[in-house]
């Protein structure tokens, strides 16, 4: 626990290092695509409003950026180092030459490694004394902090609301006069052996890592807006070997979660179900896909040419009525898994439940209206926020990873190790799911 705390330290003290020389490296570590953005900044921190803000884009443009097939990454997690690493550099270099300049820091994010969701409590007294820096820390040192178990680490420990005495929602407590100083806590861990295959990864590129994050957060901070993020909205990002959750309310995260399935597994049922390879199978999802038929669909005839030199193999024919029966089950195979995720965390206990879907998978004609059936809610589809230079091709839902973690390199939420917390008050104790968390706190 002293180890991890100490490393996160060490990161955030490296992205201030970078920051200060102007020039940092976005790195989204997907299953299909590895993105890179460079991120010029003007010098300007932007000034947030108080301990856990979300700040605006202001601070950064984007100045360089790449994609490159993802290799050696399968359900968001390194499978074959070597593979991934000469993808990573394959798309640093790429945006390093676009940008005209060489990075040195990157920050990372990945989907992935069974992720898991806590709502940790602690308070503290004050004694009608003004809230302090080294008060709020010792609330957070007093968070009760489960026995996540061997072969896990944090990747997230976000203080999300404080109360003083009966007054809650307060976003900082500074500087205010009460008794009993309280504070409620997400952490996300995740499997450890993910973080260090890409922290080594990372490494072997040359590359120093200023900082990691969920891909499933990085895609909530870029594809809600900020009504959604105050009044509580789970954004959904569908990638090619994973699905991620993520929940925010207060605009901090709350849950998050991952599906081991993706648009690779549609793919994967295409090339099966009709017999082509898997980049055959591709081009019919992304120009012929669907999860919705009708009755002009089964005129709607697809020529499945090859080259195997089996004439009758090569020359077959097959509507896009069939091709959507392939896509359909395994869509609603997805969402139903989403469904029963979002029902595990309490989704239907916030006042607001608005659903985004973002990624690249979320682009199937039809894919809206059906997760608006299966999901039961308002559903929306989600492109991520404009920020300044990037590129047209890299304003998709693909991207919302990449540009979310842009704006947590820009502007971090604070995190428990931004606090000074002694080393003998880290915390350790009993357990809190987030379920019971939502119920008791909104």
């Amino acid at each position: 626990m002293i180890e991890l705390y100490e490393s996160q330290r060490a990161m955030r003290n490296m992205r201030k290092a970078a920051m200060q020389r102007g020039v940092v490296a976005i790195l989204d570590v997907g299953s299909s695509k590895i993105a890179c953005l460079v991120l010029r900044f003007d010098g300007t921190e932007p000034e947030g409003d108080g301990i856990g803000s979300l700040a605006g884009q202001s601070g950064f443009r984007v100045i360089g950026a790449a994609t490159t097939r993802s290799r050696g990454v399968r359900f968001g997690e390194i499978s074959s180092m070597g593979e991934t690493e000469r993808a990573i550099r394959t798309a640093v270099q790429a945006a390093q030459k676009m940008a005209g300049i060489r990075v040195d820091h990157v920050i990372a994010s990945f989907s992935g490694a069974d992720p898991r969701s806590y709502g940790l409590a602690g308070k503290v007294d004050v004694s009608g004394m003004t809230v302090s820096e080294q008060d709020v820390s010792r609330a957070l040192s007093a968070c009760d902090v489960p026995d996540f178990g061997p072969g896990r680490e944090v990747l997230h420990a976000q203080p999300v609301n404080f109360a003083l005495d009966h007054r809650s929602g307060l976003i900082d407590p500074r500087g205010q006069i009460g008794n009993e100083l309280s504070c409620d806590m997400h952490m996300l861990t995740v499997d450890a052996q993910a973080i260090q295959n890409l922290a080594h990864c990372v490494k072997r590129c040359d590359l120093e890592l200023a900082g990691i994050a969920s891909s499933a957060y990085a895609s909530g901070i870029a594809a809600l807006v900020e009504d959604e993020q105050e009044l509580g909205a789970a954004c959904i990002d569908l990638g090619g070997g994973t699905t991620s959750i993520s929940i925010f309310m207060k605009k901090h995260m709350i849950y998050a979660d991952t599906v081991r399935m993706g648009g690779d597994h549609v793919t994967s049922d295409i090339s099966m179900g009709l017999q082509v390879p898997l980049s055959t199978a591709e081009r019919f999802k992304t120009f012929h896909g669907g999860v919705v038929a009708t009755g002009m669909d089964d005129s709607d005839i697809i020529q499945i040419g090859g080259d195997t030199g089996d004439w009758e193999h090569d020359q077959r024919e097959v509507s896009r009525a069939e091709l959507i029966g392939i896509i359909r089950p395994r869509v609603e195979e997805i969402l139903e898994e989403v469904r029963a995720r979002l029902d595990a965390a309490g989704f239907d206990h916030l006042p607001s439940q608005q659903i985004v879907l973002t990624g690249g998978a979320s682009q199937l004609p039809g894919f809206d209206g059906l997760a608006n059936k299966i999901l039961g809610q308002q559903v929306r589809l989600g492109r991520p926020l404009r920020v300044h230079g990037l590129p047209q091709a890299a304003t998709g839902p693909g991207f919302a990873s990449a540009v979310g973690l842009s704006l947590f390199a820009a502007h971090p939420q604070d995190e428990w190790w931004d606090f000074d917390i002694p080393v003998d008050r880290l915390p350790g104790g009993g357990i809190r799911r987030a379920v019971k968390w939502f119920r008791d706190n909104w």
